[in-house]
């Protein structure tokens, strides 16, 4: 049996914080606050036993699983707009033959983390062995342009892989957009654009990287190593390893990766190669 919130408790910004930052100990926490809900009450609403409620809330445990968190959303009966804080679809959207569109019916789905934080020692394990690099960042300085960003180490070992990064132009109409949006000046997000261009750069005389830049508001943060995306959003309320981040495995059917990597070859062949 599910349980209900009142509709303002899901408008407090402390509960969207905690939703955009999947922190489900907290929001359980808020239920219990807003919907004076015990343990037990939330447990049967989520389809959990109250001992992992109570390991969740005391932050002894984290959920990670898609289908937990689609469990989760439904037992509380979540509006549209708290799950996509989340990083869950609308109980709403439709997709094509009018079924609803539900992320987790997507296999390749693998896992989803709170933010890239919490992906980053995966990430850097993979990009250890990976042959193929492909990055759609904004500036990409956390990702790949300075000395101790996440994937620069994997650039410069001795048997580097073939690297691709799509950079937003700097002089683009959308950059000044984005820099609006995370209470950036234009010249500032423009100049770290120029400096991890300039960085890759150094990198080209001794493997295969190449730099584009692109001209669309961005979307989509995405990290491809060989056959694995790790997958974030930008938005106007956040940056993108701020986001909520999936892991996408190729499958032999898996639509949402190969959209990914169809997009990404589509800013390829519309941008401006730098470096």
């Amino acid at each position: 049996m599910s349980l209900e919130l009142p509709e303002w408790a899901w408008q407090r910004a402390e509960v969207r914080k905690a939703l955009r930052a999947r922190d489900v100990g907290a929001v359980f926490r808020h239920v219990q606050q807003y919907a004076g809900a015990s343990q037990a009450r939330i447990a049967t609403a989520t389809g959990m036993t109250q001992a992992r409620v109570n390991e969740i809330i005391n932050g002894r445990r984290e959920v990670s699983r898609l289908d937990v968190y689609e469990r989760i959303a439904d037992g509380l009966n979540m509006p549209d707009d708290a799950r996509h804080l989340l990083g869950l679809a609308a109980r709403r959207e439709k997709r094509g033959g009018g079924r609803a569109f539900d992320l987790a019916a997507f296999p390749e789905v693998v896992r989803v983390y709170s933010e890239q934080a919490s992906a980053a020692e995966e990430i850097r394990r993979r990009a250890r062995t990976a042959s193929e690099l492909d990055v759609l960042a904004v500036r990409g300085l956390g990702l790949i342009g300075l000395n101790d960003s996440l994937l620069r180490g994997s650039v410069t070992r001795p048997d580097p892989p073939q690297v691709r990064v799509l950079l937003l132009d700097p002089e683009a109409p959308a950059l000044a957009v984005r820099a609006a949006e995370i209470g950036e000046s234009v010249e500032s997000l423009a100049s770290g654009v120029r400096l991890a261009e300039a960085r890759l750069r150094e990198l080209s005389d001794s493997g295969d990287v190449r730099v584009y830049r692109y001209r669309m508001l961005p979307t989509w943060r995405i990290i491809r190593l060989d056959s694995t995306l790790f997958v974030s959003a930008f938005d106007a309320g956040w940056e993108g390893h701020e986001s909520a981040t999936y892991k996408l495995m190729e499958t032999p059917h898996g639509s949402l990766y190969r959209g990914f990597r169809r997009m990404f070859e589509a800013i390829v062949d519309d941008g401006v190669r730098t470096v």
